[in-house]
């Protein structure tokens, strides 16, 4: 057995697979689905707290998944062999997201039974997929610090003066969205809710609609510092350029509706 380890130790580093590889599988193939990144004291408040009613999550984020692998009472492996624990990652994302069974899970029961079973990525993803993956939460840990670097904000300081003149001459609030071409809830709420006439006619009369790409860029009026990596957020800032509220997460068009009428002046 021991040289059976060994043997595939050597066939993974002989692939040159890496936490870059990996972390390119889990954005094409699981982010539509699986949130990167949200801080574990939100995620506690979220649902030891809130009822899962703050961010309504459907899956464990990636952060979420590292730590019941690494830290959690249904650890994976030993930390101190790295080169036999990443096989048996491998070995449970494997059998498990062939044959998803949250009663079988790693992660927390209290957590998953907010979730619905997955459908099978077994036609999904190929031996190759499995073992990036493998890497990417592997490292993910000692790589987080370098993901969550702030972007160049969105607009120079010229430019925000002039978006709080044209605020204050039209006597509107300002709505700051933070989403991300890879989120599927931003992608929903876009469609669903965003888009629709009534709910773009109450935004375009009362305020002045900022869409802000995080993957690119950082927020304007010094918002990134209330920023809970979690998109979509919905941020009000009034003609002063202070934040009056901040709405992580996705919304119903009831439910956007009553947040855009609470905050008209």
């Amino acid at each position: 057995m021991k040289l059976l380890f060994i043997f595939s130790v050597f066939i993974l580093n002989l692939f040159g697979n890496s936490y870059e590889d990996g972390k390119k599988v889990f954005i094409e193939k699981c982010s539509s689905c699986h949130k990167e990144y949200i801080p574990l004291s939100l995620i506690k408040e979220n649902y030891f707290e809130k009822d899962n009613s703050l961010l309504n999550l459907k899956t464990p984020t990636a952060n979420m998944i590292v730590w019941a692998m690494m830290d959690g009472p249904n650890r994976i492996g030993d930390p101190n062999e790295p080169d036999i624990q990443i096989l048996e990652i491998e070995k449970f994302l494997r059998e498990y997201l062939e044959k998803p069974d949250r009663f079988n899970s790693i992660c927390d029961d209290t957590v998953m039974n907010y979730y619905d079973n997955k459908p099978s990525m077994k036609s999904e993803l190929e031996d190759e997929d499995y073992i990036n993956l493998s890497y990417y939460f592997l490292e993910y840990k000692e790589n987080l610090k370098e993901d969550i670097v702030v972007k160049e904000p969105i607009f120079k300081a010229e430019e925000e003066k002039k978006i709080l003149e044209r605020a204050t001459n039209e006597n509107k609030k300002i709505i700051v969205y933070a989403t991300s071409k890879t989120c599927f809830f931003c992608k929903k709420m876009d469609r669903e809710v965003l888009s629709l006439d009534e709910v773009k006619k109450i935004s375009d009369e009362n305020y002045i609609f900022i869409e802000v790409d995080m993957e690119n860029s950082s927020l304007p009026f010094s918002l990134q510092k209330e920023y809970k990596k979690i998109t979509p957020s919905f941020f009000i800032v009034n003609s002063s350029g202070i934040m009056e509220a901040n709405y992580p997460g996705s919304w119903s068009k009831k439910d956007y509706l009553d947040i855009l009428k609470k905050n008209i002046k």
